[in-house]
């Protein structure tokens, strides 16, 4: 068997074999396959795709390319959560304490940024300390003596799944629904998963641009889990602006405390709530959606969540004193603020274009242009406003945090065009778009 012919086979709409699969995860494992030509492979999925079959295979064996935890000892239930990615999404920092002060075992296995998006390893590792590359024996530990851990493909955690993750960021090959079905889905299992949460995000943020997109990766994940034994539940979210105000690693960390003092953002904390809900009630821990949410809604007011999170913190390694001492995390050295372009008076923000958020943070180092890419963690941009929300002329609606004047500058000309406005009221976006449960 050669790689090339299997190159072409999928470039020319041919279904794969479970010995292809085999063939292909194998070798990328082992890096008998070289990059360029894993990189077409994954181009070609792209392009022809693949079916349920093909999905939940390749699903099956990149989990297999590392150790799969069995979890059965920690309860009958233990939750995994994951997101498609967004500009602003720190749902993940919050989902994990305020789960795991709610009694049930969180066990992640997260990934970095992939194209205009920020990854959670990421943001958890602008935490000075804080360590994400787990061993099994750790990871497993960790969730015995603290109900939560975080961790990062290792050799021993879905590896093949690493390698591809890395290649489809640098290739174009990010957005594809059979791809991330089995990246998203060999992660959890791995993780020894058997209730797994899905925030699909829906908008320009998104890698699905569409509610179409986005419903039809929800029914794909929910398919695949479903053949291979695996609880998904999925709610499609807006990411027609960025979620929270903060985008960039560190500020976002900080948006999370917030989030878990109770003095979160609107959206944010709706979209905790409903993917929290779907957690409790799928592990048989309430029984409906209104009583898990009064359930997490205390254990943010009383704190629990915020100590569950410094918890976390100490326990890979981090320094908790950043829940009351923001200063000790990256420090951007220059703040721009950023005001409405407008050529009236007034007018109330139509569309904010995330992906040119996005890139204005990417000019200053916030994101990766080539696999290995060191990222600055200290960049940023916050807003202070968002879709529907009344604007005067000259009103600060953004503030820029860079490392230099000539950053900022080249940050805020990107920003000139993310942002629209009508010169009539506008009607804010649905958060929660639809659910599979």
């Amino acid at each position: 068997m050669r790689m090339v012919d299997l190159i072409v086979a999928k470039r020319n709409g041919s279904e794969h074999t479970e010995s292809e699969l085999a063939f292909i995860v194998n070798g990328v494992g082992a890096d008998t396959i070289p990059d360029y030509q894993t990189a077409a492979w994954l181009m070609a999925v792209y392009l022809c795709g693949m079916t349920l079959a093909e999905s939940a295979k390749l699903t099956q064996l990149m989990a297999a390319s590392g150790t799969i935890l069995d979890l059965t000892d920690l309860g009958a239930y233990v939750i995994d959560k994951h997101s498609t990615g967004g500009l602003g999404d720190k749902t993940t920092l919050v989902f994990v304490p305020l789960l795991a002060a709610a009694g049930l075992p969180v066990a992640m296995l997260s990934g970095r940024g992939l194209g205009h998006t920020h990854g959670t390893l990421d943001k958890f590792e602008s935490i000075p300390g804080f360590k994400t590359d787990l061993s099994v024996e750790q990871f497993k530990n960790q969730l015995k003596t603290t109900g939560m851990a975080v961790g990062a493909q290792t050799q021993e955690f879905a590896p093949v799944d690493g390698k591809l993750y890395a290649l489809r960021d640098v290739t174009g090959s990010v957005e594809s629904i059979p791809l991330i079905t089995a990246s998203i889905l060999s992660k959890k299992i791995a993780a020894g998963a058997n209730v797994i949460v899905i925030d699909v995000k829906s908008g320009s943020g998104a890698f699905m641009r569409t509610d179409q997109e986005a419903a039809a990766l929800a029914a794909s994940l929910q398919a695949v889990g479903a053949m291979l034994n695996r609880a998904v539940m999925c709610l499609v979210t807006d990411m027609n602006q960025p979620l929270g105000l903060a985008v960039g690693h560190s500020l976002e960390v900080i948006e999370t405390i917030e989030t878990l003092k109770g003095k979160g953002p609107p959206d944010l904390v709706e979209v905790c709530l409903s993917l929290g809900a779907l957690a409790l009630t799928g592990a048989k821990k309430s029984k409906d959606e209104v009583e898990a949410r009064e359930i997490l809604c205390k254990l943010l007011a009383s704190g629990a969540a915020l100590t569950k999170f410094e918890e976390l913190i100490k326990a890979q390694g981090g320094d908790a004193r950043i829940v009351d001492d923001y200063s000790l995390l990256p420090q951007a050295s220059v703040k721009h603020v950023f005001v409405a372009p407008l050529n009236r008076h007034q007018a109330w923000v139509k569309e904010i274009d995330g992906r040119k958020i996005s890139t204005a943070c990417k000019i200053m180092g916030a994101g990766r242009s080539q696999k290995g890419d060191r990222i600055d963690l200290a960049v940023g941009v916050k807003l202070n406003t968002k879709i529907g929300d009344r604007v005067l002329n000259g009103e600060p609606i953004a503030t820029i945090y860079g490392m230099s004047n000539e950053q900022c500058l080249a940050a805020a000309k990107e920003l000139e065009s993310a942002f629209s406005y009508s010169e009539d009221p506008v009607v804010g976006t649905t958060l929660i778009k639809k659910a599979l449960t």
